[in-house]
C-alpha cells in the first residue's frame, strides 16, 4: 500500500475533523456526532484510494451538518 501526499493529507484532515466531532458529540451528548466522528477517524485506515478517501470524507463531513440535532 503506497501513500501519496494527497492521501496522507486526507487521512490527517478527516481524522482531525472526526476527532473534533467526536469530542463535540461527547460533550453535548449528541450520539450522531459521536458516531460520525468515530467513522471519520476510522475509515481512512481501510480506504487506500485517494479519490474514494476524499469522497467518503466529504460525505461524512456533510453528514455532520445535515444530521445535527
Amino acid at each position: 500500500m503506497s501513500f501519496t501526499t494527497a492521501n496522507l493529507l486526507g487521512q490527517i484532515l478527516f481524522g482531525a475533523i472526526g476527532f473534533g466531532a467526536f469530542l463535540y458529540g461527547k460533550k453535548q451528548g449528541a450520539f450522531r456526532a459521536m458516531v460520525l466522528g468515530a467513522s471519520l477517524m476510522a475509515y481512512p485506515y481501510f480506504v487506500p484510494d485517494t479519490l474514494i478517501l476524499y469522497s467518503i470524507g466529504i460525505l461524512l463531513t456533510l453528514g455532520l451538518f445535515i444530521f445535527r440535532d
